[in-house]
């Protein structure tokens, strides 16, 4: 069968788009059979083929999406048609690309300050963080069309303002092809999940080593949106659902603003997507990355990822994950449906949305979770997982069981596993010190927006160190780090003098909780487990066997306790009584000759 060539044919065929979009598919023969679906009622947000306003997705029957170019020029020419929408860009990528932000207000603000006068909340959008998932691109820009020159919607920018970035990973867009992602269903071309560097922008929001974040992170601190979303499109198991979506839940660093997402925005999305014909459902995955016979894993996203670091810094933030094996067109119209719906609900509730961040931004827990660990799994009675039928079957070329779907909707009672328990848990410190010969890590943070403080005449201090006796490099690099296993920490405590140079953080500011969660070494994504802190890992003083072995003779016969204790290490550590070089290095150790900063944090930590 043809693939509709208008999409007034795409709207006549009714149900039959969902197929026709994929003859054109090299992937078809070897996905998973669809479900059949009914009709999204959706399809009148398709405009004409003779609307002067159609985009080149609508264009092809929401089968392709453009190319960045034809993106830009398009946008561009809305923004000059539109007193409405004003577009500039917000940084460059490593290959030089403009990233591109359209700002949609009743005023037409250009800028930060020129938005803030309207007093309206915002909705920040970005689309195409992976540059293979781009539904978000597509429905935003049928979505600016109808708030502004298509009048179809403008009434909902007198309550609220949208921020839209068509496309984050601009060189990942643009490493275009037909083979971007092996297991999605459209568009017919698209571009790659990591950027010219290779690196996976949602991962970088603790590290800020990729132009796109740090652009994302500056336009959150100066136009300070207060509904955050990012759109993906997942990999993964089959299931009924086409548009899902979640937030860390009220159990995280944000109980205040999760309790808003789960009071006002979730019902009412759901609501809105389920009459336009969608089948909504929540951010859900599998907790054996196969199939529901484990059942379904509930996340709690940590500050790398864009809704962990939103949460941290108390920030509403929501992460769309479309289903990869809907057709492309039906994931741009759900996705048109669900940003709309978040605009009309920011635009009737955001106030309260403000009062709830605010909340949170102020609260100071002594106790502060640094990551989190799954809890009991539990069997809502509300809640009949839509799944598909799936099989496992031996396959000789696999050479062992696989997982076949058959397309067959069903509904199943399926454990729900939530990491929502306390893992690693600190006492929250008053402030933390850095050393002047690290303000890289005091400028990195306040890159985040965190408040951090100059010393500007000495003072002495009783602080806390972390040792880091046993740490280690994990074995392969990750995201263009080496990344440090903390392993077994110790404290030590120490009175210090700072002095000029130095910087302080103070935890009792907005960002305290983000501030912690970069600085504690324990934290999965503290600065130090990024190797940020290598050095430390370095031995830069060593002994001599000449020197050492008399000088460990000596030590024995002053110093019974020291004696003691090597006694006791040699008996109770036979490899090490076997190795001479070790025996001498625990007496070098012993003294003042060895380096004290050898693994030690030097972060300083003060609770008073």
């Amino acid at each position: 069968m043809a693939t509709p060539s208008t999409p007034r044919t795409l709207v006549a065929t009714g149900i039959l788009w969902l197929a026709t979009a994929l003859s054109a598919d090299a992937n078809e023969a070897y996905l998973p059979p669809l479900a059949a679906a009914r009709q999204p009622q959706s399809l009148d947000l398709v405009v004409s083929s003779d609307d002067p306003w159609i985009t080149p997705a609508e264009r092809s029957g929401l089968s392709e999406t453009p190319r960045y170019t034809e993106t830009v020029a398009w946008l561009q020419r809305l923004v000059a048609a539109a007193p409405e929408l004003e577009m500039i860009s917000i940084g460059q990528s490593d290959q030089h690309r403009d990233i591109w932000m359209v700002v949609a207000s009743a005023s037409g603000a250009a800028t930060a300050k020129e938005l803030s006068r309207e007093k309206n909340p915002v909705l920040l959008v970005q689309a195409g963080i992976h540059g293979g998932e781009i539904d978000g691109k597509d429905a935003g820009m049928m979505l600016l069309r109808d708030l502004t020159v298509a009048g179809k919607r403008r009434s909902l920018l007198e309550k609220a303002s949208l921020l839209f970035i068509p496309i984050l990973n601009v060189d990942g867009h643009e490493r275009f092809s037909r083979h971007g992602r092996i297991n999605q269903r459209g568009p017919a071309e698209m571009g790659w999940r990591s950027n010219g560097r290779n690196l996976n922008l949602n991962r970088d929001y603790a590290k800020l080593e990729t132009p796109g974040v740090r652009a994302v992170i500056k336009i959150i601190n100066e136009w300070k949106p207060d509904l955050y979303v990012d759109v993906h499109v997942t990999d993964g198991v089959d299931y009924q659902y086409d548009i899902t979506w979640g937030y860390n839940g009220q159990h995280a660093w944000s109980p205040a603003v999760s309790g808003w997402l789960a009071t006002h925005l979730e019902p009412a999305a759901t609501a809105a997507l389920s009459r336009r014909g969608h089948t909504p459902g929540p951010l859900i995955f599998a907790k054996n990355h196969i199939d529901y016979t484990d059942g379904i894993l509930s996340w709690t996203a940590s500050p790398r990822y864009s809704s962990g670091y939103g949460d941290a810094r108390h920030l509403a933030t929501v992460l769309v994950e479309n289903h990869s094996l809907k057709p492309y067109g039906q994931r741009v119209l759900g996705t048109y449906v669900l940003l709309e719906s978040m605009l009309e609900v920011l635009g009737e509730h955001g106030y309260a949305l403000r009062k709830a961040s605010r909340k949170d931004r102020r609260a100071t827990p002594d106790d502060v979770a640094l990551s989190w660990e799954e809890g009991a799994a539990v069997l809502p009675e509300s809640m009949l997982f839509k799944g598909i039928e799936s099989r496992r079957e031996y396959s000789p070329v696999a050479g062992g069981s696989v997982v076949r779907w058959t397309g067959v909707p069903v509904e199943l009672s399926v454990a729900v596993r939530t990491n929502d328990q306390p893992g690693i848990t600190v006492k929250r410190p008053r402030r933390y010190y850095i050393p002047a010969a690290r303000s890289d890590i005091a400028n990195k943070l306040r890159v985040h927006g965190i408040e951090v403080h100059d010393i500007r005449s000495p003072k002495t201090v009783a602080v806390s160190y972390y040792r880091l006796s046993d740490a280690r490099l994990e074995d392969e690099t990750f995201e263009g780090r080496m990344r440090i296993e903390p392993g077994t920490i110790t404290t030590e405590q120490r009175e210090v003098t700072f002095g000029v140079g130095d910087f302080f953080v103070s935890t009792d500011q907005p960002f305290g909780t983000l501030a912690m969660l970069l600085l504690e070494p324990q934290s999965p994504d503290s600065l130090l487990q990024w190797g940020y802190f290598l050095e430390i890992m370095n031995r830069t003083e060593y002994f001599e066997t000449y020197f050492a072995e008399p000088m460990a003779a000596q030590l024995l016969i002053d110093n019974p306790e020291l004696a003691r204790r090597f006694r006791e290490k040699i008996a109770g550590d036979m490899e090490f009584a076997d190795d001479p070089e070790a025996r001498l290095h625990w007496f070098y150790q012993q003294t003042s000759y060895h380096d004290d900063e050898y693994r030690l944090y030097p972060i300083a930590r003060s609770l008073n």
